[in-house]
């Protein structure tokens, strides 16, 4: 099932999709019943049979069979003969111990289900319904304590993909002063103090919150190089004004509601020094827009007033406060960072080559996906204009074959490029062209001066085509051919890509 993949399209596969959607809590029981069981933890030494994890789980040994093999068929496991064994993502992520454990987090998704539960009656209200008891503390502080750990386990693999975009920046960070809001377990600001030996960092959270911290950065022998700082991030913070080289907000944004979150933003472009970043993490629409919806209504599910912001939202809070920034920056999983510094000069020093803000800023438009591509990999044919020729009402118009490139002016063309995107979009025809357009201009001013757009289809620019009767295009200046009227072979192209 990838119903959140953004190579899946739902409109062509139908009732099976809306099926994937319904039995996604089957994935995700059986997932969960494997991690609580330990079932993972009890193959770290090597392969059991079925029978042999079952007397260990006092389970019965042709059920706990069944749930094994529901393990192998997601990827979890693999089977030799009778014996069962981890995959290398389940020996990864899986096991206790190891780096990039993911179990604490996996519980916690699991610990949520109630609340879901919930949500039509979160639909009426308008907000949470469900609210842990105020009347047990030892049962908040294991609430407290659970979720720290499993935000945890996720924070560790984030800034191993942020990371990099510092790379270039030994000379700053040498000495640097970090600073972490609603900092949680601290694994942000550990990636950086780990990856740059001379800084130092402040976390900034609530107290019950910084003792579970506390813990886990000793565990990796951080501690000394970490202060605390006890506040609530929705009060002024008793912090020096421009006086940290970093300061991070990660999985802040959509916690809060959008004046809380102005009031943040403020105190943190306040904490910046002249030199240093604002580094923002967080899940955003224009990077993967089901997840980040989900997300959205999991924050009216279990939050107070947390809800998911745009990106371009948020960069406009920031464009308030004089901050410039790399625009939206997409990472390898569901979430993307912004980046902001007090001078452009400052983000020029950051590791982020021009094509990779690039793609962000298109993206950033509303395409459904932006994939790189090597213009050999365009697939230009012969035949693809006789599907224009014969058979299209627009044959002969001002930007259709025969007015446009024919293949072997094409294939000439993409000769003398080094790069190209392959854009995703939905109907309407002349949004996603205007967005094509958008997209060629954004190329445009960002160096890449050749930067010349085909799209999909016939012009759909105007409501009404003035050649339809007789007259004369109303915007030539905004026309492009069609790819498969240049004699690009679309279907080909896009499965070259795997799409």
């Amino acid at each position: 099932m990838r119903p959140f993949d953004l190579q899946y399209d739902p409109q062509s596969s139908g009732p099976q999709y809306l099926e994937d959607l319904a039995t996604g809590y089957w994935f995700s029981r059986a997932l969960f019943t494997a991690v609580e069981a330990g079932i993972f933890d009890l193959l770290s030494d090597g392969g059991k049979t079925a029978a042999e994890l079952a007397d260990r789980l006092t389970w019965n040994a042709q059920a706990a069979e069944r749930l094994l093999e529901a393990q192998v068929a997601m990827g979890l496991l693999t089977r030799d003969g009778d014996r069962f064994y981890h995959t290398r993502l389940s020996s990864d992520c899986l096991v206790q111990g190891k780096a990039h454990y993911q179990g604490d987090s996996i519980l916690w998704r699991r610990d949520l289900m109630s609340s879901w539960g919930c949500l039509p009656q979160c639909l009426q209200a308008g907000g949470r319904v469900s609210y842990p008891r105020d009347d047990d503390p030892e049962g908040m502080a294991d609430r407290i304590r659970r979720y720290i750990r499993a935000m945890d386990n996720v924070a560790r693999s984030k800034i191993e993909q942020i990371l990099p975009l510092f790379g270039d920046c030994d000379d700053l960070f040498n000495g640097a002063s970090i600073i972490d809001i609603g900092a949680g377990s601290g694994a942000m600001a550990a990636g950086f103090l780990e990856r740059f030996p001379h800084s130092r960092a402040t976390l900034v959270d609530l107290p019950q919150v910084l003792e579970v911290a506390g813990e886990i950065l000793q565990e990796r022998g951080l501690g000394q190089r970490m202060s605390f700082c006890k506040a609530n991030i929705l009060e002024r913070w008793p912090l020096p004004e421009r006086g940290y080289d970093l300061v991070i907000l990660s999985n802040i944004i959509h916690a809060y509601s959008q004046p809380e979150i102005g009031r943040v933003l403020e105190q943190a472009a306040a904490c910046l020094n002249p030199g240093g970043y604002l580094l923002i993490h967080d899940f955003f629409p224009e990077h993967q827009a089901a997840k980040a919806a989900l997300l959205d209504l999991n924050m009216l599910a279990n939050t107070y007033n947390g809800m998911v912001f745009p990106a371009a939202w948020v960069e406009r809070q920031l464009a308030g406060r004089q901050l410039v920034t790399t625009g939206l920056i997409s990472l390898p999983s569901d979430t993307a960072v912004l980046v902001a510094a007090r001078e452009p000069a400052a983000l020029a020093a950051l590791s982020l080559d021009a094509g990779t803000r690039l793609i962000s800023r298109v993206r950033a438009l509303g395409f459904a996906g932006v994939y790189p591509m090597a213009p050999s990999e365009v697939r230009v044919v012969d035949w693809a204009g006789l599907r224009c020729q014969f058979g299209c009402s627009h044959y002969g118009q001002r930007h259709c074959p025969p007015h446009s490139p024919t293949p072997e002016k094409t294939r000439k063309v993409l000769r003398e490029f080094k790069s190209a995107l392959l854009l995703k979009g939905e109907p309407p025809a002349g949004d996603f062209q205007k967005m094509v357009l958008q997209a060629e201009q954004l190329a445009f001013k960002d160096g890449y001066y050749k930067a010349f757009a085909l799209w999909a289809g016939p012009c759909a620019l105007c409501p009404d085509c003035a050649q339809d009767s007789g007259g004369q295009c109303r915007h030539p200046e905004r026309g492009r051919p069609s790819m498969e009227g240049a004699g690009i072979d679309v279907f080909a192209t896009v499965r070259e890509l795997g799409l």
